[in-house]
């Protein structure tokens, strides 16, 4: 099997997690690479549901070891809770989990600070402390896991870093042996998980082993090329997977790029395909659009090719994933945006000026919708014909051949189109 890159090409939530799953059938390796716990990537597979955070979604397949990359930040207590709640549904971790000893960690001050700072900014932010952890890993003032294991120089950089927040957070900043406290029976399970991950991954590659990267968030959100400020703290894009995992860009051989037949995003910033708040209520329901990491009811529109072309350019999708396809199933007329028009001028590019894009008026056109079940389709031909136009439609204004549909939230609830023969014999996909 090929090692492939998986990210987002809209504003998140587009069920990566579901395509990781469905794809971790095939190789050696999961790896998370960039972002925290604010990831709520969902896998539902006979009739259970599993929602990760920084657990690789790759963790349900037996066979696949999974590693948490340097390039996340990392919250220890959220990672252990995550640990022992597989756990105690009979998941096997141990031996198969793997922490980048040089990843950043998350502690409670930060969420504290993530908190404060969207309070005065309106941003959105799932308030997980991703942001400020990623502050004091640039500001060289972070902690790594590396840090959390030496006891020697743990109380010192602790303090430190403490001291550095006293201005904004005042009496609220914890004490360090209180937090130390907190630490320890985490530290012992961090122990055993700790790693040179990016050696160990590519030792693994050196001898043949696949490595699937699974981003978290999407493109739209990413820090430089995303609805800026509106953004994550991290690039959840193609490129940030060789810089959050610790492999040449050489190794990589796919990026797979996943989008919703539709658009949502969470929390604040220009939405040029919203729909109004009736139809938006009716989508949301349907396709159960609430945040898997924070509950918040997802906004919900049309499919903007726009965002997914910019994600197809900036990432180099080699395939697209559309999901929740049968969301749309009694829809009768569908609406793809086609680009937007901006003061009486069309524009077709992603805008980078939030001005700009807060201003663009979606161009659309319409087709027929199929009012069909769609969710018992196994192969390309079961699918009606409406909605193989929509989907080949989505395909062209992208730019990116169409891999995969999903029809469902299970797994095996999807359809293969056009992925490469190797890549679904190799994940057990039957080909459409």
């Amino acid at each position: 099997m090929p090692n492939m890159v998986v990210v987002g090409a809209q504003w998140g939530d587009e069920g990566k997690g579901k395509i990781i799953d469905e794809l971790a059938a095939g190789v050696d390796f999961v790896v998370r690479f960039q972002g925290g716990a604010n990831a709520g990537h969902t896998v539902v597979v006979g009739g259970e549901q599993y929602v990760f955070h920084l657990v690789p979604s790759g963790i349900l397949r037996p066979h696949v070891r999974c590693v948490v990359g340097n390039g996340v930040v990392v919250d220890p207590f959220t990672l252990l809770e995550e640990v022992e709640g597989l756990e105690e549904r009979g998941v096997v971790v141990e031996g198969r989990l793997f922490v980048a000893e040089n990843a950043h960690v998350t502690l409670p001050h930060h969420k504290l600070l993530d908190a404060k700072g969207d309070e005065r900014r309106g941003i959105g932010t799932t308030r997980r402390g991703i942001g400020p952890t990623y502050v004091d890993k640039f500001g060289r003032v972070g902690l790594r896991v590396v840090d959390l294991l030496d006891e020697g120089v743990l109380p010192e950089l602790l303090a430190r870093n403490l001291e550095e927040k006293r201005a904004v957070l005042g009496d609220q900043i914890p004490e360090v042996s209180g937090l130390l406290s907190q630490l320890r029976p985490v530290i012992e399970r961090l122990r055993g998980w700790a790693e040179d991950t990016a050696s160990m991954l590519n030792e693994a590659m050196d001898r043949g082993e696949s490595v699937l990267f699974e981003g978290a968030q999407g493109t739209a959100l990413d820090i430089d090329f995303g609805s800026y400020p509106f953004v994550t703290s991290s690039n959840p894009i193609a490129g940030g997977a060789c810089v959050g995992a610790g492999v040449s860009p050489k190794r990589i051989d796919f990026v797979v790029g996943v989008a919703k037949a539709y658009t949502t995003r969470v929390g604040g910033g220009p939405f040029p395909t919203e729909l109004p708040p009736e139809e938006e209520e009716r989508l949301r329901m349907r396709g159960r659009e609430y945040g898997a990491t924070t509950g918040r009811p997802r906004r919900c529109g049309w499919f903007d090719a726009v965002v997914a072309r910019h994600a197809a350019r900036i990432n180099g999708f080699d395939g697209l994933v559309i999901t929740k396809l049968d969301v749309l199933d009694p829809v009768p007329e569908l609406r793809i945006c086609v680009a937007y028009e901006v003061d009486g001028e069309r524009i077709v590019k992603f805008p980078y000026s939030l001005r700009t894009l807060e201003r663009a008026k979606p161009v659309y056109e319409t087709l027929p919708g199929w009012r069909e079940d769609t969710s018992k389709a196994r192969r390309w031909k079961d699918l009606p014909q409406n909605a193989k136009r929509y989907l080949e439609r989505i395909a062209e204004l992208v730019g990116a051949p169409l891999w995969l549909v999903s029809v469902g939230p299970e797994r095996g609830q999807s359809v293969v189109v056009d992925m490469p023969a190797e890549i679904a014999r190799g994940c057990g996909l039957a080909e459409g």
